[in-house]
């Protein structure tokens, strides 16, 4: 009886020493670090093995870690010494982190690389999908001025380092009003832009410009500001200032308004649904009918056919 149970107890040992050593192997190498190469015209990604900690602290482990040298001597340290992460704090599926002045006077092209080094890193964790930056509090501004926005890790071009600055060209679908503000009038656009500007971002820019096509008309107001915009799982999130809903044309109808949007980020690959929010909340609605709160898919009812 005794020798049975004994077996019995071995047993269970030899089963937990094999399940742990699977875990071991499964945590080892389970998140990268992204760190530059010496010249500077790329990232390059390192293995790491975490503590294990709860998320927070992971956030914080890996930003430590984003902040030492990296083991091999080909690579440079991601954020440099002179840049202080201020703080770093959640908010819903956002992870934003806070950076000392010193951030500002990175070079364009070295800066890109960084900011693309550390949102790759961060979003590893289940922490954050989407990580957005601020200097001393205040949302962080690219080197033209715009708003940077959240972003993720295909917010940027693969190895960014090797097409900074460069431009290609895309044909654009984009849908804007007709003249009686109650159809959908589609205007097919060739589009010059930086690699270093996600699609998403590009068709809300160009909704914003405004159309080109004769007959048609705006629906989007020319103040309103583009404050992030991203997509997770398919569907994008659009984050507009106030001016989006408290200067429409009241010649432009509700429905027109929404699916200008909806339907022209639809015609991106990988964007089935969008969910548009008002200073980053979705409280209320569009006008008087549409919640912000819904996602809401392509629609060709309104589309006039040409």
């Amino acid at each position: 009886m005794w020798k049975k149970i004994l077996c019995f107890i071995l047993s269970l040992t030899m089963i937990f020493s094999i399940t742990g050593c699977n875990r071991e192997e499964k945590k080892k190498g389970e998140y990268q670090i992204y760190y530059l190469n010496m010249d500077r015209s790329k990232i390059v990604a390192e293995e790491y093995d975490s503590t294990g900690a709860e998320e927070e602290k992971l956030v914080e482990e890996l930003l430590t870690k984003l902040q030492s040298a990296p083991d091999s001597s080909k690579l440079r340290q991601t954020i440099p010494a002179d840049v202080k992460v201020n703080s770093f704090k959640q908010n819903g599926s956002y992870l934003y982190v806070d950076f000392s002045e010193e951030y500002m006077a990175l070079k364009p092209e070295e800066e890109i690389l960084i900011r693309a080094a550390i949102v790759k890193t961060l979003v590893q964790t289940s922490y954050s999908a989407l990580v957005a930056f601020t200097i001393n509090g205040e949302p962080l501004l690219a080197h033209d001025g715009t708003l940077v926005g959240s972003m993720h890790a295909d917010s940027f071009v693969e190895n960014p380092g090797k097409q900074i600055n460069s431009s290609v060209e895309t044909t654009l679908n984009l849908y804007f009003a007709n003249k009686d503000g109650t159809k959908l009038v589609k205007e097919t656009r060739d589009v010059h832009y930086s690699t270093n500007i996600s699609m998403e971002k590009l068709v809300m820019e160009q909704l914003i410009e405004g159309p080109k096509k004769s007959g048609t008309m705006a629906t989007v107001p020319s103040g309103t500001k583009l404050i992030s915009v991203s997509v997770v799982d398919g569907v994008c999130y659009v984050n507009l200032s106030d001016s989006f809903k408290n200067n429409q044309n009241a010649e432009v109808n509700e429905e027109i308004v929404l699916y200008s949007i909806v339907n022209s980020l639809t015609e991106l690959q990988g964007v089935t649904k969008v969910q548009i929010s008002i200073n980053g909340s979705t409280d209320g609605t569009l006008r008087y009918s549409y919640d912000l709160a819904k996602l809401y898919e392509r629609n060709l009812e309104y589309i006039k056919e040409d």
